[in-house]
């Protein structure tokens, strides 16, 4: 079966049953309340964002690291399997990710988008949820200029994308990656800001 040997299949597959059971659930168990779009939102930032900070998680604490060992290895196969097949999926799911998380995030706050961006200044309402939600939009933000300004530009040239010099490629490889590791280090404190406005602070 195509959902088992196909993970496009296999993903299609788990957004329709997640949402043939969300309206089974709503039907059955709230038959008389709206339609709340505000859920859908928060379900699909949560889904996308687990793949955008699970995949920027993998490339930091996996490919990067793999492919410095496989480059050390004289007798080994080489980063080039890395760099020819695995990279370009990663990051084609990594980048659009990235997207999909923000722009959910931004349907989720609704009529909340631009006190969040304003920590609250914009309609007086300076508080604790607005203050903490608008320090993790603003990370969340600085993460997706990262990997459309920063990230994504520089790795096509390291991947053979588009045309580059070796040095340039070099140059282009440093530059990616602390652009990768800043995100990698952001994700953090991100991730607790949008945590800490339903669950509280850890300290």
């Amino acid at each position: 079966m195509k959902i088992f040997t196909n993970h496009r299949y296999a993903l299609i597959t788990g957004i329709v049953l997640a949402l043939v059971l969300a309206f089974l659930l709503h039907k059955s168990l709230m038959p008389d309340a709206e339609f709340n779009h505000l859920a859908l939102a928060r379900w699909v930032h949560i889904v996308c964002g687990i793949f955008w900070i699970g995949l920027l998680y993998y490339l930091n604490a996996v490919q990067v690291p793999a492919q410095a060992a496989a480059t050390e290895d004289k007798g080994g196969p080489g980063p080039a399997a890395i760099g020819k097949y695995v990279a370009p999926r990663a990051l084609f799911w990594f980048r659009w990710s990235a997207l999909a998380t923000w722009v959910a995030g931004a349907w989720l706050l609704a009529d909340r988008f631009v006190p969040a961006f304003t920590f609250g200044y914009s309609n007086g309402s300076h508080d604790y949820q607005n203050v903490v939600i608008g320090i993790g939009v603003w990370l969340g933000t600085i993460m997706l200029l990262n990997v459309w300004g920063i990230i994504w530009p520089n790795q096509k040239k390291v991947l053979g994308l588009k045309p580059a010099t070796d040095e340039e490629k070099a140059k282009a490889r440093k530059t990616a990656l602390y652009a990768s590791r800043t995100n990698f280090i952001l994700s953090l404190p991100m991730l607790m800001c949008m945590a800490a406005t339903s669950h509280g602070l850890p300290i």
